[in-house]
């Protein structure tokens, strides 16, 4: 075969999206809407650059590299690539976001019935996992049950609610307050750079590759294709789902004026729109959400692993699902707490791979250029990191006076500063070497 119907390249497309949206990305909008007022359209501006545009780039760096990510990672060399490789897939996999799923799925719905009792969330989970690993068990039917099934299922949920947003009449925009009075938009790229879903991309990456690859395609050049056009759908999805919720939170000024985040927004206007059943389409709706997602990443983890361990993939699938639901069971809270500041540690050396691997073929010396702007992201990551989990006292002093620190974006100024002197050094390198 070598090429897919259209119909297969939109479900291929739709399970890319719904493999990204998670209820995190349901949830943040609202509130940006809610908070940014008459400056919601400069920080949805910002937010769309690291919420679909860094994500929608992992993707097709990640198809360019011919679905391996140790291609991307090579710089670094060996030893620390893989590292961050396993990093990347268990932080974002069993240890952290595959719980969180089951956690804020159940917190926004099946809760609300069944009060915060211990054993609720056990059973919710047991069963939401066991689900997960059934779907996971069979890779190649993956585009069959998320891609036709559940992703347009999650679909016509997400358009129910967008009509239900386009149908509330205007109301007066009210003034920005927190960090959207004075900058915006570096306030909505902070948001969307903390979804995580950049690291998501590189697991998604290789689930929609192996999507692919199990319809028949295999030209590395069909199955790049493919990648692409599957992570610009999605990309396309998600950027009109964001502005949906974004004028959700813009219209929910007097349903959710107490509103602390946007599962309060969210809450607030559904119930409003759809009255005592807006709770259980709420629920139905984060659950789709979170499934798919969770669906995703343990596929990506145990399809990774199946190539570093002894172990074949089914066993590995249950291994996961099995940690996942363990963890869960910490709860929400817990979960976020340890969770925030490991993957903020982890996200900056990420950034740096993905972007600089659409240029690396243009260095003559990519391992001299990459790998010091890649250390110092890293570094300055494990400061943000144990900044976010309020252990400030051994972040340097220096490091807090640098731009975007308060954002959790300051490495960006030292690691761009190491990737200019690299660079240049690699090129003087250069015209000496050639001038001899």
């Amino acid at each position: 075969m070598t090429k897919l119907s259209v119909r297969d390249t939109f479900a291929l497309g739709f399970m890319a999206f719904a493999l990204f949206l998670g209820a995190g990305n349901i949830i943040f909008p609202p509130f940006i809407g809610l908070q940014a007022g008459s400056h919601v359209w400069t920080a949805a501006a910002g937010f769309l650059v690291t919420a679909v545009g860094l994500p929608v780039l992992s993707v097709v760096a990640l198809a360019k590299a011919g679905g391996e990510m140790g291609n991307i990672i090579r710089p670094v060399g060996k030893l620390a690539g893989n590292a961050l490789i396993v990093a990347c897939y268990l932080f974002i996999g069993p240890l952290f976001a595959s719980p969180r799923t089951a956690t804020v799925s159940y917190e926004l719905g099946l809760a609300a019935y069944t009060g915060h009792s211990g054993n609720a969330l056990y059973y919710y989970s047991l069963v939401y996992f066991a689900v997960v690993g059934l779907i996971s068990f069979f890779p190649g039917r993956l585009l069959e049950s998320v891609g036709k099934i559940l992703a347009p299922l999650k679909i016509i949920s997400l358009i129910v609610l967008g009509i239900a947003v386009l149908l509330l009449p205007a109301v007066p925009v009210q003034t920005p307050i927190a960090g959207y009075v004075a900058s915006p938009l570096s306030s909505g790229i902070v948001n969307g750079y903390l979804t995580m879903d950049t690291l998501a991309g590189l697991a998604f990456g290789l689930v929609v590759v192996n999507a692919v690859r199990a319809r028949g395609l295999a030209s590395p050049a069909h199955i790049t294709r493919y990648t692409i056009k599957a992570g610009i759908i999605a990309g396309v999805g998600l950027a009109l789902v964001y502005l949906s919720l974004f004028m959700l939170g813009m219209k929910s000024t007097a349903l959710a004026p107490d509103a602390t985040n946007g599962a309060d927004v969210l809450r607030a206007f559904v119930q409003h729109a759809f009255g005592d059943r807006g709770t259980l389409f709420l629920g139905v709706l984060i659950t789709l959400a979170c499934l798919v997602t969770a669906i995703g990443l343990t596929c990506s983890c145990a399809g990774y692993f199946s190539t570093l361990t002894p172990f074949s993939y089914q066993p590995l699938v249950l291994f996961f699902a099995a940690l996942s639901f363990a963890i869960s069971c910490a709860g929400l809270d817990t979960l976020i707490r340890v969770s925030v500041p490991v993957l903020i540690a982890v996200y900056p050396p990420f950034i740096i791979l993905i972007v600089m691997s659409f240029l690396r073929h243009r260095l003559s010396q990519p391992v001299r250029v990459i790998a010091p702007a890649t250390a110092v992201a890293f570094l300055c990551g494990v400061f943000d990191g144990l900044a976010a989990a309020g252990l400030e006292r051994f972040v340097p002093s220096v490091y807090t006076t640098l731009p975007l620190h308060g954002q959790q974006m300051a490495w960006l100024f030292p690691a761009g500063i190491v990737l200019l002197l690299s660079f240049s050094l690699s090129r003087l390198n250069r015209t000496a070497q050639a001038a001899s």
